[in-house]
């Protein structure tokens, strides 16, 4: 056999074997986790506010005009606009597939706020924004919500 032939093939094997032996090291989840935990430990602190509710790509954000979300520790949420106190609860977990979500429900058959009761995947956190977004099971639309700090 030509050693030319040889190392290369040689080099193949060898980099096909090393590339199969390297392993996912559980990153994701971890980093899955700790964007649960990242939301769980801003949305305590202090109040939100919407500041865009994109549904099925139409802008729905002018319904949570004037409207301050406080969520506490025990998983309830307040939303109240100085007149109107609407109660609901919220939840934070890591799906099946690996998704972080961030579960709200108000428990109201229609209206703006039965539109934002969904389980909405976590796509940033910080401790002034919470970037969400829902994929209808149904039909694939999308729907984006963003709280922002006051």
């Amino acid at each position: 056999m030509n050693p030319n032939i040889f190392l290369a093939f040689f080099a193949f094997v060898s980099i096909s074997l090393l590339s199969l032996s390297c392993s996912n090291d559980g990153n994701t989840s971890n980093t899955n986790s700790e964007n649960v935990a990242q939301l769980q430990d801003a949305i305590i602190q202090g109040t939100w506010k919407i500041t865009r509710f994109i549904e099925d790509g139409v802008n729905q954000t002018s319904n949570f005009n004037g409207f301050n979300f406080t969520f506490n520790t025990n998983g309830t949420v307040l939303a109240t606009n100085g007149s109107t106190p609407i109660n609901g609860t919220w939840s934070t977990n890591v799906s099946s597939s690996g998704t972080p979500k961030f579960v709200l429900n108000f428990n109201i058959s229609n209206g703006p706020f039965d539109e934002i009761s969904e389980d909405w995947n976590i796509e940033s956190v910080s401790s002034t924004l919470i970037d969400l977004k829902h994929v209808s099971g149904g039909d694939g639309s999308i729907d984006l919500l963003l709280f922002i700090k006051n």
